[in-house]
Order: C-alpha cells, then structure tokens, then sequence
C-alpha cells in the first residue's frame, strides 16, 4: 500500500506517552509495515527504517505495538486495513475482468480476449459522448458527467455551472428535429458553455443558447 487512513485523535490517544524519537520509531515502522505488506523482522529493522542509533527505541515500540509471531511481528488493525484494500483491488481487478473478458489473474498488459478494435461498453452517462459517427438524442435520463462540469468551472469561472448544466439537458430533450441529434454531446456542451451569457451582478438565468450550436 502506498497510502493508509490516519486517525489524529486515535492515534495521539495510543502514544502521548512516547518520547519524539519513539514516536518517529513507530510512524517509521507503521509506513514500512504498510508499504511491504509483510510481517516485520527483528533483525535489521532499525537500519531498515534509518534509526540504527535508535534500535533501543525501535524495539521497545515494535515489542509495545506488535504481536510478535512466527513470521515476524504484526500489527492487527494494519492487517485489517491492508486486507480491505487487497479485497479492493481484488474486486477492481474482477470488475475489469468482465468489463473486458480478460482473466482476472492476468500478467500486466494482458492481450484482452475481446475482439479487436472493439468498442467499450459505455455507462448510461457516457452514451452521448461515445456515439461516434452516429448522430443521436440527449437521452432523457441523461446527467452531465462529473468531468463535463469540471471542464465548464475552469473554462467559464463566470457561470453558475450546475444551472447551464440544468439549462443545457432541459433545452436539448425538449428540442425536436434533425437539429436535436448530435454526434457528440461532448462538443455540444463545451459549445454551449463558451456561448452561455454570463448571469448579471446579483442576478441568475440560464443561458441564451446562441444558434448554430452543434
């Protein structure tokens, strides 16, 4: 693991009584435990974790924090976190799996068993974006991804996104005619966030969609 859940309160409430350099001993040994994944021998830890002038320190908090076994010393509430994260990337490696057809214990890079150049399965938010060369409505159920919004704030910092967002999906599910199917709502809504008329000082309105918008 390369990242863990700290607890300030929870841990500060185990190891007020730790002098500072006890205290960097165990942060030490907590880090390395997580990053290795692995019980934690005796032998050369101190210099392993770069307090080898410390490894009175260092083991007097080993022998206070870790269950001494016969694989080495462990830490319980770490093997618990680490082992949620392992079932994590476990279940994203199956979810991928049936995404692509591809063995969930397959070597990195795998050669997919899915045919070549075959299209992704999109999610319902991701129709209008991968209907490529095929022009198509805005669904009704349709939601504007969590990305289109984050494009729109940094492109237009003037505008009440989540309103044009409201505006954009209202105007093009009520739209009939061969101008309400696009090839790529994407571009229809960077478009349409460029052209939205910026709301007044103390005043908020949906955009005034200007003609020839894709």
């Amino acid at each position: 693991m390369h990242y863990f859940p700290f607890h300030i309160g929870d841990y500060k409430s185990h190891t007020h009584h730790l002098n500072m350099i006890e205290d960097l001993a165990y942060r030490r040994l907590l880090d390395h435990y997580y990053l290795h994944e692995v019980p934690i021998k005796q032998r050369d830890i101190a210099r392993q974790i770069g307090m080898r002038d410390n490894e009175q320190e260092v083991l007097s908090v080993l022998d206070e924090f870790f269950v001494s076994t016969e694989d080495g010393f462990i830490n319980p509430r770490a093997d618990k976190i680490i082992a949620s994260y392992q079932e994590m990337v476990a279940a994203g490696k199956r979810g991928a799996a049936k995404r692509w057809l591809t063995p969930p214990d397959a070597l990195p890079n795998p050669h997919p068993i899915a045919l070549p150049n075959a299209i992704p399965i999109a999610t319902k938010n991701q129709e209008p974006r991968t209907s490529i060369g095929k022009a198509s409505r805005l669904p009704t159920d349709f939601e504007i991804p969590v990305d289109w919004k984050q494009w729109a704030r940094t492109e237009r910092s003037d505008l009440d996104v989540e309103m044009e967002a409201d505006s954009f999906k209202d105007y093009w599910s009520s739209k009939g005619g061969k101008e309400a199917c696009k090839t790529d709502w994407y571009a229809t809504w960077r478009n349409w966030v460029r052209r939205a008329n910026a709301p007044k000082a103390g005043q908020k309105t949906v955009s005034n969609i200007m003609a020839g918008v894709r």
